[in-house]
């Protein structure tokens, strides 16, 4: 059943209210999740469906219940008498019906022909001894019967009147009706790819996303998703005059649109309107619209980042989750990054950023005991209640790495080495034993849980890692892995990215030494396990089992050469194979003796001291 009408409870669909702020947002919560607003049209659907197929049951039920015949033969029933009728009410009885049911007075009608063969065998069943024993025995005048199991079709089917619109009917349900709901259901599932983001999007971003973009330029990329193509158009005159004239104040905080097509334009001043705070003057067709590209900020982000990452392009990633933080936050490049406390306003920004205890830096002010918090001189108790609750709730993290391989006790790295860099993040803000708090986004228009991005780059802008971690522990813990490139001094930058606040990102840099993996040890491979090397895999015997069947199935000049050629194609990929896993093998097996030869100091060294 709906969650609206199983009582949900105003935390599940992120109807809190912490602080003044989010009062306004959390009674619009509550009026969309309770009610006939919280059903959605896949609600509607399935209960479409549910009342047709129950429907259709109760009049299957109450068809068979006053005119079926239960699968037993009960000759009573056949021929309408009582159970205690005697031999003449029988016959009576059988002459009745057989003269009513002959098939010389229903001419080509296989019902009357199937219910005179019925009467005549329930006459027989209490008439002839033979079969009024095989009857009182088996339950049938015919003997012991096997199972059978039958399918009862309505008697309209077998009018022989009605065959050609039965046969018409099939032929419409099995080639038109069918095969028109495959390719409906095809046609939609098609355009949508991973996190059902429409292909369309994800080839719209690969055409306005490089390297060079910028968070300025991203409120129009994001207008032309394919998701927001349809809602829109402009569906009037008017609205395309409301558009028009809600653009004037927003010139300035926009960049020189690219392009000129009217959802474009129409999604990017609604998102504008958005991140200034400027929406109370739009219509309610206008909010709705907004929310609705709002509702899917979270996975087209994500898919932005995606595309990004598919670039190489490191800082065209960081401004798409920058992008994400201000769609959140109804903030834009600007702004201050102390305007996501509630009440606060540029009056409030000014007395912060002068005299003393002056900071500039977000997170440098909830980090200030509450006393020296600047800006609430003016504010009523429950003003000043409301920022210092939401200096609480706002992220305050610690990060740090950890580079290592696996299996190893040393901090040594080798060229090779399958290489870990471990990123640990705690929520100072958030107690032992407990979940992070929902986003506090009072001009978002729904609930964001808290995430994270983990993004791990190049001093050249490219991107080795991009992972979003969306666990709500106080500790998180992520493991990077990849091979570890040639011997020398490596740097990395290590960003750690809110997925909904501004200006409590973190970058770090990762130092990884390198050292020369021909210093280890080398390892000398006993014959036996040489041999053991040397024997093909299970993949390989696959592979050969193939090729002699290819060759024992051509024929020809021609198809010899061509096999010949795949042959030495197969050889070659055997052949990586090999080398590439005894690679490996060889580099694990030479720290290995490396650390034996260690073991084996220290034993000699514990000797000497038990010696002397």
């Amino acid at each position: 059943m709906h969650k609206a009408f199983l009582g949900t409870k105003d935390a599940d669909v992120g109807a809190v209210a912490r602080t003044s702020d989010e009062k306004v947002k959390a009674s619009e919560l509550k009026k969309k999740s309770r009610g006939i607003r919280a059903l959605d049209s896949a609600f509607w659907i399935n209960l479409t469906v549910t009342l047709s197929l129950t429907l259709f049951c109760a009049m299957l039920a109450s068809s068979i219940s006053t005119g079926g015949e239960v699968n037993s033969f009960d000759p009573f029933h056949i021929l309408d008498i009582s159970g205690d009728a005697d031999l003449k009410a029988i016959k009576k009885a059988y002459k009745k019906m057989s003269l009513k049911w002959h098939p010389d007075k229903n001419p080509n009608n296989p019902v009357a022909e199937a219910k005179f063969m019925l009467i005549a065998k329930a006459y027989e069943a209490l008439t002839d001894p033979v079969a009024k024993e095989n009857y009182a025995k088996y339950g049938n005048p015919d003997g012991k019967q096997s199972l059978a199991v039958s399918i009862g079709l309505p008697s309209f089917l077998l009018q022989p009147t009605n065959k050609n619109l039965v046969l018409i009917s099939y032929l419409i349900v099995m080639v038109g009706v069918i095969p028109f709901c495959v390719w409906i259901y095809y046609s939609r599932s098609s355009k949508f790819g991973d996190k059902d983001i429409m292909y369309d999007t994800y080839s719209w971003y690969h055409q306005t996303i490089d390297e060079h973009t910028i968070v300025n330029a991203l409120p129009e990329c994001y207008a032309g998703s394919a998701e927001f193509r349809q809602r829109n158009m402009p569906a009037s005159t008017q609205e395309t005059q409301d558009i028009a004239t809600l653009m004037n104040p927003l010139r300035t905080h926009m960049q020189k649109p690219k392009f000129q097509h009217p959802i474009c334009i129409k999604g990017n001043v609604l998102l504008h309107a958005h991140l200034c705070r400027l929406t109370a003057s739009l219509s309610p067709k206008l909010k709705e619209d907004l929310n609705f590209m709002l509702a899917r900020s979270g996975p087209l982000v994500d898919a932005m980042v995606s595309v990004c990452q598919h670039q190489q392009a490191l800082k065209a990633a960081l401004a798409c989750i920058r992008f994400g933080q201000y769609l959140t936050q109804a903030l834009w490049v600007k702004d201050s990054h102390l305007l996501q406390l509630p009440h606060f306003t540029d009056v409030e920004v000014g007395h912060v950023h002068k005299g003393k205890h002056a900071v500039k830096d977000i997170r440098k002010y909830i980090e200030l005991p509450d006393d020296q918090k600047k800006g609430l001189a003016d504010f009523s108790d429950q003003q000043k209640e409301d920022v210092l609750k939401c200096c609480s709730i706002l992220p305050n993290i610690t990060v740090q790495t950890k580079i290592f391989v696996d299996d190893d006790e040393d901090d040594k790295v080798y060229e090779g080495d399958l290489c870990t860099i471990r990123v640990m993040i705690t929520r100072k803000h958030v107690a032992l034993g407990k979940k992070a708090d929902l986003v506090h986004a009072p001009h978002f228009p729904f609930p964001r849980q808290e995430a994270w991005w983990i993004i791990l780059g190049t001093k050249d802008g490219r991107i080795l890692e991009a992972k979003k971690v969306t666990d709500q522990d106080r500790d998180i813990k992520h493991d990077i892995k990849f091979l570890t490139p040639r011997e020398g001094h490596y740097e990395f930058d290590l960003f750690v990215l809110s997925n909904s606040y501004i200006g409590l990102d973190q970058q770090l840099t990762v130092n990884l030494d390198a050292l020369d993996s021909s210093t280890l040890p080398e390892y000398k491979m006993h014959p036996d396990d040489a041999d053991l090397d040397n024997e093909p895999t299970l993949f390989e015997e696959m592979l050969n089992a193939k090729n002699v069947e290819d060759d024992s199935d051509d024929e020809g000049e021609d198809d010899g050469d061509e096999d010949e050629d795949g042959e030495e194609n197969g050889e070659s990929i055997r052949e990586l194979s090999a080398q590439e896993r005894k690679k490996a093998e060889l580099q694990a097996r030479r720290r290995k003796a490396m650390k034996d030869e260690d073991d084996e100091d220290d034993d000699s060294d514990a000797e000497e001291v038990y010696a002397d």
